[in-house]
């Protein structure tokens, strides 16, 4: 039988499960270029992996125009959808961590701001969708993408106890998504939020590697 606390664990997608840096920086530089504002080749845009795309092309164009936000978005997923979906990577240790997570009988979602369609895609080409009772993200319009609300979603569809549920992620959103929610928090240093961003949001835990996530896992189950 299953003593464990959290009995559920939502996983971020982009700086967790996988490393998406060069085929979203790709794509991001295909959009800019494509609305004549190409970017310098030494543009650093890690910042750009985890929030929802609306934030980042609102920063990177400065503007708050709903349209102009929405062409870079359709001219990144032009790229994206097709090529940098899949110039991409599996952190070392998650599938291990996925299959040792399976074992304890735990059941895994995945929750992300990238649009469903997408990370489908991205768990099946990895071939984790065995571990992963269903994907959630956000909708091509954008809805869901902030993290509170499809963590909400997810905890009312599933029928999920917050006290029971663990969010697993690398920014803040997923730190503050969390909280909003009720639900566990354990913040990743290995991906895409630096070490200030996610001690200043406070999480409940921190993992290094993703085999410390099954160890913190275990540990807080006893």
């Amino acid at each position: 039988m299953n003593h464990h606390p959290f009995r559920t664990i939502l996983f971020d997608l982009d700086g967790t499960l996988t490393d998406p840096k060069v085929g979203v920086v790709a794509a991001m530089r295909y959009a800019m270029a494509k609305m004549k504002r190409p970017l310098a080749p030494d543009t650093n845009l890690d910042w750009c992996i985890g929030p929802p795309l609306q934030d980042d092309f609102a920063i990177l164009l400065q503007t708050d125009d709903p349209a102009l936000i929405e062409q870079g978005v359709v001219a990144f997923r032009e790229y994206y959808a097709t090529t940098g979906l899949f110039e991409n990577e599996l952190y070392d240790g998650i599938p291990e961590l996925l299959v040792t997570l399976h074992a304890q009988g735990l059941r895994c979602y995945v929750a992300t701001s990238k649009p469903t369609i997408y990370a489908e895609q991205i768990i099946e080409h990895f071939g984790l969708s065995n571990y992963f009772v269903r994907v959630y993200g956000s909708e091509l319009d954008g809805r869901n993408a902030d993290k509170g609300k499809l963590i909400r979603h997810i905890l009312q569809v599933e029928g999920l106890s917050a006290a029971t549920t663990m969010m697993v992620g690398d920014r803040k959103y997923d730190i503050v998504g969390a909280k909003k929610n009720g639900v566990g928090i354990t913040a990743v240093t290995y991906g895409y939020g630096s070490i200030e961003e996610i001690n200043a949001a406070q999480p409940d835990f921190i993992a290094h590697t993703p085999s410390e996530i099954g160890t913190l896992l275990t540990k807080y189950g006893q």
